[in-house]
């Protein structure tokens, strides 16, 4: 070989790979899934909501759906620099770390995309909540400390993928975070915490067994997705991914203004969402169907009452309706009706609008 070409061939190799940025497929490209889009939605406007489970068999975009999503969620404000992505205007769920800057009056703000975090089915405890290396703590003195995922994941979307075949143990230690919006880890007699907020995202195919009630509860609306019956819509389906398997980039181009629109409506629905109100005579629908579908506890109404309020805010109103609880409690009750892992569903879309019509002209209190 030639002494030009080995040359040639070394600079090649110093030459550092680009990185190829993943393109996802455009959320306003979605055909159909109705319910499955408005549930992401909502949680986007307000991730108070409480997560969506997905549930449907392969292929009917489950995935493709939630990471999507990274195009229509606003970016957050953090403390530069931190690891926890941590939030300026609650000083009082800082890290360590924020507490520290605190305390010197070093607190700087910076703005950042928000996160959607994948959550893999093997994923071992340590990687999940973090690990602490106690040989260097207590041979070198140093906070020896590397975060998981779950701090990745604060304020931001954690995704899990066939949820319902998790590990118990990782099961356990998200039912943790979630209702605590912390996460602490005790090694060798060292304990360190960490806040962690998230909407957590669950897909599953059914057929493949159910997942744990205690997690099931956890998440706020279920999205029942089944591959579309309309011929226009299918058709319109087998174009989209043609088109954006040919040129990913252009066929996003094409749906940028959209997104941009979605993205700004989701943004003023924030604004919106603190000065809306619940009347007292939907409170009472509420409780009443909460009642009449026999759903155990309160997490049911509370979560219906605060998905019509999301729902609301994202139409531009500033008082939820009956319509409203409608939309929310055909997202909220379904898979709080399960009392027993392979009894018959029985949630009626069509007995919850008549119900709900009849206690809004009988005006109950």
């Amino acid at each position: 070989m030639a002494e030009a070409e080995v040359q040639d061939q070394k600079k090649s190799a110093e030459v550092p790979r680009m990185k190829i940025k993943k393109t996802d497929y455009p959320f306003t490209a979605i055909v159909g899934q109705s319910v499955l889009k408005r549930a992401l939605i909502l949680n986007v406007v307000n991730p108070g909501v409480g997560g969506v489970l997905i549930r449907g068999e392969k292929g009917t975009g489950k995935s493709i759906a939630v990471r999507s999503l990274s195009d229509i969620l606003p970016e957050i404000e953090i403390v530069k620099g931190c690891k926890y992505n941590c939030d300026p205007k609650k000083p009082d769920k800082f890290c360590n770390d924020c507490k520290n800057l605190q305390e010197k009056g070093e607190i700087e703000v910076e703005k950042t995309s928000t996160k959607i975090v994948d959550l893999p089915l093997n994923i071992t405890e340590d990687r999940l909540v973090g690990s602490i290396d106690i040989e260097r703590i207590l041979n070198d003195g140093v906070r020896a400390f590397e975060p998981g995922l779950l701090a990745e994941a604060h304020r931001g979307i954690l995704y899990v993928d066939e949820i319902n075949l998790l590990e118990d143990n990782v099961v356990d230690v998200l039912l943790d975070a979630a209702a605590m919006g912390m996460v602490t880890i005790e090694r060798e007699g060292i304990s360190l915490n960490y806040p962690s907020e998230f909407i957590m995202i669950g897909s599953m195919n059914p057929e493949e067994g159910e997942l744990r009630p205690q997690l099931l509860d956890r998440l706020a609306l279920q999205a029942e997705v089944v591959g579309v019956k309309n011929v226009d819509q299918r058709v319109e389906i087998m174009k989209y991914s043609r088109e954006f398997a040919l040129d990913p980039v252009t066929f996003r181009d094409q749906h940028r203004e959209e997104l941009k629109e979605l993205k700004d409506e989701i943004i003023e629905a924030r604004g919106v969402f603190p000065k809306v109100i619940t009347p007292d005579s939907v409170l009472a629908i509420i409780t009443k169907i909460g009642i009449d579908f026999n759903i155990d506890g309160h997490r049911g109404d509370i979560i219906i009452e605060r998905t019509s309020r999301t729902n609301a805010a994202f139409d531009g109103r500033t008082e939820s309706t009956p319509d409203d609880v409608i939309l929310a409690a055909e997202m909220a009750l379904p898979h709080r009706m399960r009392k027993q892992p392979f009894e018959e569903e029985s949630f009626s879309a069509e007995m919850l609008r008549r119900l709900v019509r009849k206690y809004e002209l009988d005006g109950i209190r």
